[in-house]
This record gives structure tokens, C-alpha cells and sequence, in this order.
């Protein structure tokens, strides 16, 4: 799993301050812990735009209904 883990950290990176400390907290606490759906989850929403990442991780905007789960979960995680 470290090749995957490499390869999601690489794409937490995102030019915008903000998204890599959200994403890359996430990554580090609590990516582990999760099941293979929520994973999977994970993975689409970083092949979201980064404006729509902010906006639903920031609470401008609700996330779409498939991302829901995994925005609430970054929240808490990034919010501590």
C-alpha cells in the first residue's frame, strides 16, 4: 500500500495552502482507518477541481451527495 499512499499524497498536492493541509491531514490521520469504499471515496474527490474542493471543504458550498461522507469526515479531522 505505500506505492498507493504515495501516489494519493502526490495528489493532496494542489498549489492552494489551504487543500494540501486539509487533503494531506486527512491523508496522514485518517486514511488508514477507513474501508476500502471510503478509500475509493477519497480518491474521486481528488480528481475534483481544486475551486470545488475549497468551496465544499470550506463550507461556501454543500458537497455533492457522493462526496458528502468523505467531506464531513476531512472536516472533523481538519477541524481538531
Amino acid at each position: 500500500m505505500t506505492a498507493e499512499l504515495n501516489r494519493l499524497r502526490w495528489r493532496c498536492r494542489r498549489g492552494m495552502l489551504e487543500l494540501d493541509a486539509w487533503l494531506g491531514a486527512f491523508l496522514d490521520t485518517a486514511f488508514g482507518d477507513l474501508d476500502r469504499d471510503e478509500q475509493a471515496e477519497f480518491g474521486r474527490l481528488l480528481e475534483q477541481e481544486d475551486m470545488d474542493l475549497y468551496a465544499w471543504l470550506s463550507g461556501q458550498l454543500p458537497p455533492p451527495a457522493e462526496f458528502r461522507s468523505v467531506i464531513e469526515m476531512i472536516r472533523k479531522v481538519t477541524s481538531r
